[in-house]
């Protein structure tokens, strides 16, 4: 049942322009009763609340707030992250603004470059007038600027548009009084007015500019999305199933979990399966990252969206629809992409006071220059030329663009950041702790080694092994039990059979009790200790557990029976994992149950010195807190044991291959069944991070530099202006700046 106190709701977000449209909706929606958390995203055009409230209740407050607001589909489609229809519109208004834009030009600065004018368009009054129609004609074209722009001001939270808006109109109207004046014979301030003095085509260009870094900005988030859209693009549409002992292509939303599909060679697998028939090599680089094809055959499980490249395959359902591989990754990318990291407060603090800041840094810059003695066309240029230059977007810009391409780019190498807040702190990561079985190892032990008793042959004492742990889920065990199966050993039935959580187990059969465990556990219900033949077998299986092999000891009714070794194999790539880490500085520890004299042969094969070893499952969490008080800890597993030490840790990163347990806890998730991908997602993470410092620093630092440019602090010492013109095409630059900024991440190199 769903925690209605920890409710989480996604809404689709309407008439957002800038960064102070997001801190006006986040702030208007935080303060809402019912919220605990509330995240806007201006790339995505999306929120994201926590708490009880009513989506009715939240959807009136963005409302009132002057914006729209739908809750999101639970579905996600390919339009849901594509801008074409926004970069269409834009280009389509671009499009007719710069053809009456040029003709308009002709007429305002056609007789500067001695350009012929109509004889019926000799006089400046009527090319005033020409002037005046052909600006209005650019106005309408780009209403939505002046729209969206007086409905932030009514709404008392100005935005971007709203900059423009002012900009453009003051031009205007300023424009169109002085024409007024021109019409009836009037001077201005003690000389003619005449046609130069109109700002006609700066209110028109200023728009055009304007919609021209809007299409730059547009073109390049559709960019950013490239990952998402590409998973997206993988989540096949229909399926092949058996019905009726025939073969029936149904929607994929319609393949019910245990129904039997087929694939052909060159088809995606649709949802998730296990094989029952057939054999085929599956290329899974689109969900893992990794290059070469899988072998498939009877029992191996499928995931949706990966290619099946030979084979003709028969599978057995067993997730549909969210809960498949290829739905819960775009899932999980998607989220990641709409939450925000922690650093991206500093840029919403400013955008919630920008644009009011700006109006009043115009409206000052206009009194003090009339103060000064100077035109009011001067005072007049001076503050237009704030109101344009100014751009909260690229301040609220700087964070989410790198985010999203920061998680693309780990998505197409099968690392999965689960929220923005995680891509962030793995860059910050100092200490990473790793699991021994299943993490550093391969997790598929085998039997390497029989010591029995003298009473008992190796046969005899696998078959006393087998009734007993062939109740276990411990990985040694399943060792043990696959050995006997290979030998065709049957296991007999076990009573009253009990698990003393990673110490060891016990059962009674035929009236007597058997116990089997680490020599720490059954040695205590060993009544003959000081026996010649227990010290051999025990000074036997320490020789032998010093090269890596663990021992299990089996008791019955108090007599050492022997012990079975069983060893697991180093990964390939955890020892070269390992060396990376160093390199990056990074603290590396190991955490196992296993003996010390195992783990240490273990951690001296991979280059690990920080053993901490013979510990139970729920002591992993309590050592992963003490090395957090030094540090900032990653805890890498993929076992339901790890779980709790992957929530505790500072960040938790689980392998692909591990339980969904695991995986729930973790921050992280690492689709391939390699460490190399954590440093990796370090990397990525901190290269990520610096993208977002460069991109804020660019932000303020443009807009501190820009705007007392703008405001003519130059002027008077240098004779340096700024032309309202140029500070709206540098105005529209800066957003495409950051997010150009942002898309050099798909070319970083992260292994």
């Amino acid at each position: 049942m769903e925690n209605i106190e920890n409710k989480c709701q996604k809404f689709d977000i309407k008439g957002m322009g800038c960064a102070a449209c997001s801190a006006k909706i986040e702030k208007a929606v935080s303060q809402m009763q019912g919220i605990s958390s509330c995240s806007v995203n201006l790339l995505t055009n999306s929120m994201t609340t926590t708490g009880p409230a009513l989506a009715e209740e939240i959807i009136k407050t963005v409302q009132n707030a002057g914006y729209g607001a739908t809750l999101a589909k639970n579905d996600q489609s390919f339009e849901d992250f594509s801008s074409n229809s926004e970069t269409k519109a834009i280009l389509k208004r671009l499009i007719y603004s710069a053809g009456f834009l040029l003709v308009l030009m002709y007429f305002s600065m056609g007789q500067m470059f001695g350009l012929p004018l109509p004889k019926i368009i000799s006089s400046p009054v009527v090319i005033g007038f020409v002037q005046l129609v052909f600006s209005l004609i650019i106005l309408i074209i780009n209403k939505k600027f002046f729209i969206t722009g007086f409905k932030g001001f009514v709404h008392f939270s100005p935005n971007m548009d709203t900059l423009v808006c002012l900009g453009s109109g003051i031009s205007f109207f300023w424009s169109l009084f002085l024409l007024i004046l021109m019409i009836f014979g009037k001077s201005f301030g003690g000389h003619k007015i005449s046609t130069h003095d109109l700002y006609f085509e700066s209110a028109a260009m200023i728009l055009v500019l304007i919609s021209v870094g809007k299409l730059l900005e547009s073109i390049s988030k559709g960019k950013t999305t490239d990952a998402l859209k590409s998973l997206i693009k993988l989540s096949p549409q229909t399926a092949t199933i058996i019905q009726n002992q025939k073969e029936v292509s149904v929607a994929v939303e319609n393949v019910k979990i245990d129904d039997t599909f087929v694939v052909k060679p060159g088809e995606l697998i649709p949802v998730d399966g296990i094989v029952i028939e057939g054999s085929s090599t599956i290329d899974e680089s689109a969900l893992t990252g990794e290059s070469l094809p899988v072998e498939k055959e009877i029992g191996c499980n499928v995931s949706s969206g990966t290619l099946n490249q030979s084979g003709f395959l028969k599978c057995k359902a067993t997730k549909v629809g969210k809960d498949t591989t290829i739905n819960k990754i775009i899932q999980l990318v998607s989220d990641a992409s709409s939450s925000k990291a922690p650093i991206a407060k500093i840029a919403d603090k400013v955008s919630g006071i920008f644009v009011p800041s700006i109006i009043v840094i115009a409206i000052i810059t206009f009194v003090i220059w009339i103060l000064v003695g100077q035109t009011v066309d001067f005072a007049l240029a001076r503050g237009i030329s704030v109101l344009v230059i100014s751009c909260p977007c690229a301040l609220g810009l700087a964070t989410p663009v790198a985010i999203m391409v920061g998680n693309g780019k780990g998505a197409k190498n099968g690392i999965l950041f689960k929220t923005a807040q995680s891509l962030e702190t793995a860059g910050k990561i100092n200490t990473v702790v790793f699991d021994k079985t299943g993490t550093i190892t391969s997790g598929t032990p085998v039997v390497t080694d029989f010591v029995p008793s003298s009473s008992l042959t190796e046969n005899q004492l696998l078959q006393i092994a087998l009734n007993l742990e062939i109740k276990s889920e411990h990985p040694l065990a399943k060792a043990i039990v696959k050995n006997a199966e290979e030998k065709n050993l049957v296991a007999q039935n076990i009573e009253n059979f009990k698990s003393f959580g990673g110490k060891g187990i016990s059962g009674y059969f035929e009236n007597s009790e058997y116990v089997a465990g680490k020599w720490d556990f059954v040695s205590t219900k060993i009544v003959k200790k000081i026996n010649p033949e227990v010290s051999e077998i025990h000074n036997k299986c320490e020789k032998l557990a010093a090269k890596g092999k663990t021992p299990l000891y089996f008791v019955k009714d108090g007599d050492l029976l022997g012990a079975i070794l069983v060893a697991d194999t180093i990964k390939n790539d955890s020892k070269k994992a390992i060396s990376v880490l160093k390199q990056m500085n990074i603290n590396v520890v190991m955490l196992t149950g296993d003996n010390p004299i195992t783990a240490k042969e273990i951690a001296s094969q991979v280059g690990i010195e920080n053993v901490v070893a013979n510990i139970l499952p729920e002591e992993k969490a309590n050592q992963v807190s003490k090395l957090s008080e030094n540090s900032k800890v990653a805890m890498v597993g993929d076992g339901i044991n790890d779980a709790p030490a992957l929530a505790t840790a500072y960040c938790g990163i689980a392998v692909g291959a591990g339980t969904d347990v695991a995986i729930d806890a973790a921050d992280i998730v690492l689709m391939k069944n390699t460490l190399l991908d954590v440093p990796a997602a370090i990397t990525l993470s901190k290269k990520t991070l610096r993208n977002i410092k460069q991109n804020l620093f660019w932000a303020f630092i443009y807009n501190i530099i820009c705007i007392p440019l703008a405001a003519g602090c130059l002027f008077l010492p240098f004779g340096i202006i700024l032309n309202p013109m140029i500070g709206a095409a540098a105005m529209s630059l800066s957003s495409f700046c950051v997010v150009t900024n942002s898309l050099r991440l798909n070319f970083a190199k992260i292994y």
